[in-house]
């Protein structure tokens, strides 16, 4: 993953957390990450989501809603993104994420004129990567 996260402040339980799910070519459940962390200490799944929730609030992972799973950010320390896209793939699992500044401006501009505020937009695309 490109996501370059030493200049954050990770607890041990946030860092072992993280490696696990950039280290994954897959998204990951939280009973996965659990099942996987098991021997390092990691023993309940609150452990798991409270370390979920810093990483997601920090940028550094990404929660897919339709799946119920967490993904490395993709995108290169400090590089912010108001809307972004995830393409997974149904196949093989596989997931692209990328951000889209006309498609950001777009959907902001459509919710302005329906008097919505946007605080946070992830568009999620399942279908076949290239590969499949």
């Amino acid at each position: 993953m490109a996501h370059d996260h030493t200049h954050v402040s990770l607890t041990r339980n946030q860092k072992l957390v993280f490696d696990a799910v950039a280290r994954a070519n897959e998204p990951l459940s939280a009973y996965v990450l659990l099942d996987r962390l098991r021997d390092s200490g990691l023993k309940a799944p609150l452990q798991i989501y409270r370390a979920l929730e810093k990483l997601v609030e920090q940028g550094l992972v990404h929660k897919l809603e339709s799946v119920s799973a967490y993904v490395a950010c993709q995108h290169p320390a400090g590089e912010g993104h108001a809307a972004t896209v995830f393409m997974i793939c149904e196949s093989c699992s596989s997931v692209v994420e990328c951000s889209n500044a006309c498609l950001t401006s777009d959907l902001q501009s459509l919710a302005h004129a329906k008097g919505f505020s946007v605080s946070k937009t992830n568009i999620e695309l399942r279908g076949l990567c290239g590969r499949c």
